[in-house]
């Protein structure tokens, strides 16, 4: 509240609460009209320093206070604060209504005693409770902006979650790879038709998870069947310059997985192995767990890649956002690459219950 609207509210409360006053303790309702204005001042004298007082310095104390002391130190010194603006408040009224004429001298200080105790107790009541509704304020204030950052991380998170999706349907649908596919089924329709069939099934089953806008988490055994599928199709493209072997642990099948992550993994090692080699290269997907943790691992040994050069939007970048996403800290990748050998790894916690993160 700026400092002309605490003035204004101040002298609205000081003048509304006298004229009360007036008419409820001096039966004001039976005197002449001149008499009630003048008792009415004389309030407004009495009780407007112990007002001002609140409303110009509570707001520097209350703060002040609650840093130096704790609970309920603090509520007993603002307690303390409000009797000495009480009986301050009175007297600065009470002097300056005796020096304009309005308060008489002798009389003043024969009943200061009880005007200081109905000054003490308003003061006290009244700044208590204005203290406690602006920190209820505060409160719901800081709250609110928590529930509305709250709001905006869980639309960022779904927002990361549909841009997932999309670069993963971006991906599978790319056309050189799309067209290969479909060039590589042509071709073994005529020679292998049983092959050819297997091939569509596998791309069908690729196309499916791409769409999939269910859960984003999968068990381990669909996921490897998914990486399966993905690098089976590949290597119809690549031929021999593509092998690869996929190997979990037992027991492990129902584990939860981000969908098409490890499927992002095999990706990677085809991108950045495979293709650019004439030789090809030998990718490795493997899943362990250690320490309650399920580690999957891609390993090739291709020329290697820069992981600090990849550019925004790669499909490494989205996995990193998708795992904070649903695990918080709990979920890492790592990778290690150099010509020879590059080995990406995803750690993630071992559950077969979604964590309650999830957002998508």
């Amino acid at each position: 509240m700026t400092v002309p609207r605490r003035i204004l509210s101040a002298a609205t409360w000081t003048i509304g609460g006298s004229l009360a006053a007036t008419y409820a303790f001096e039966s004001g309702a039976s005197r002449p009209a001149a008499q009630v204005a003048l008792q009415t001042l004389a309030n407004v004298l009495l009780s407007g320093p112990c007002v001002a007082l609140c409303v110009f310095f509570l707001p520097f104390v209350v703060p002040f206070v609650h840093r130096k002391f704790p609970f309920p130190a603090d509520w007993i010194a603002i307690v303390a604060t409000l009797v000495v603006f009480g009986l301050i408040g009175s007297l600065a009224g009470g002097f300056g209504g005796i020096a304009i004429g309005i308060i008489r001298e002798q009389p003043f200080r024969s009943w200061y005693g009880d005007v200081a105790k109905v000054a003490v107790y308003f003061t006290v009541i009244f700044g208590l409770s204005a203290t406690a509704v602006h920190e209820l304020r505060a409160r719901l204030a800081t709250t609110t902006v928590a529930l509305r950052t709250k709001e905006r991380d869980e639309a960022e998170a779904r927002r990361l979650a549909a841009e997932a999706r999309l670069a993963s349907l971006e991906a599978r649908v790319d056309p050189h790879f799309l067209f290969n596919t479909l060039n590589s089924i042509a071709a073994l329709v005529r020679d292998n038709p049983v092959a050819a069939e297997r091939v569509v099934e596998q791309l069908a089953s690729l196309m499916r998870s791409s769409l999939d806008r269910g859960s984003s988490l999968v068990t381990l055994d669909q996921e490897l069947a998914l990486v399966r599928s993905y690098l089976e199709i590949e290597r119809v493209r690549f031929g021999d310059r593509l092998r690869f072997e996929v190997k979990a642990a037992a027991k492990i099948g129902h584990a939860l997985v981000p969908r098409m992550s490890l499927q992002t993994l095999a990706e990677n090692a085809v991108k950045y192995a495979v293709s650019p080699s004439r030789d090809g290269a030998t990718v490795v997907v493997s899943v362990v767990t250690t320490n309650g943790t399920l580690q999957l691992v891609v390993e090739d040994n291709g020329q290697g890649f820069d992981a600090s050069q990849l550019p925004d939007g790669h499909g490494l970048h989205l996995l990193k956002s998708r795992l904070a996403m649903i695990f918080g800290d709990r979920a890492r990748l790592a990778a290690e690459s150099h010509p020879g050998r590059t080995c990406v790894t995803l750690t993630l916690p071992f559950s077969e219950t979604a964590p309650t993160r999830i957002n998508a």
